[in-house]
């Protein structure tokens, strides 16, 4: 598992893979386990807002609740949480440090950006 997990992030680095194909054991509540679930469904190179996560659970009140989930996130990277941002636009709330997030965020722009020049 860590060395099919390993490969995978080195492809993701070297920006030849946007899905990651692993067996992750998600431990939390039935509400975390769903915005993780969410979390991978938001697609590579795209981002979305804490308040559009929080209506697709389903509660829009629950924002802080979906943001506190997002931050508990053990699988950063493999389970995109660097991918929600603030609804107007900002990089908030990241537990590997903004940068990090940006730099991320950047990557996976990158690679969306050589995509769409070659086709």
């Amino acid at each position: 598992m860590f060395t099919k997990a390993k490969q995978q992030l080195d492809l993701y680095f070297k920006n030849e893979l946007d899905v990651f194909d692993l067996p992750l054991s998600l431990r939390g509540t039935d509400f975390q386990k769903s915005v993780w679930q969410k979390l991978q469904d938001i697609p590579f190179g795209k981002t979305i807002s804490y308040l559009t996560l929080s209506k697709q659970i389903g509660d829009v009140k629950a924002i802080r609740a979906v943001a506190s989930t997002n931050g508990k996130n053990r699988f950063c990277i493999i389970i995109p949480c660097h991918r929600v941002i603030g609804t107007d636009g900002s990089l908030t709330g990241y537990a590997g440090d903004l940068w990090r997030k940006k730099w991320l965020l950047e990557h996976e722009l990158k690679r969306t950006s050589i995509q769409t020049e070659l086709f």
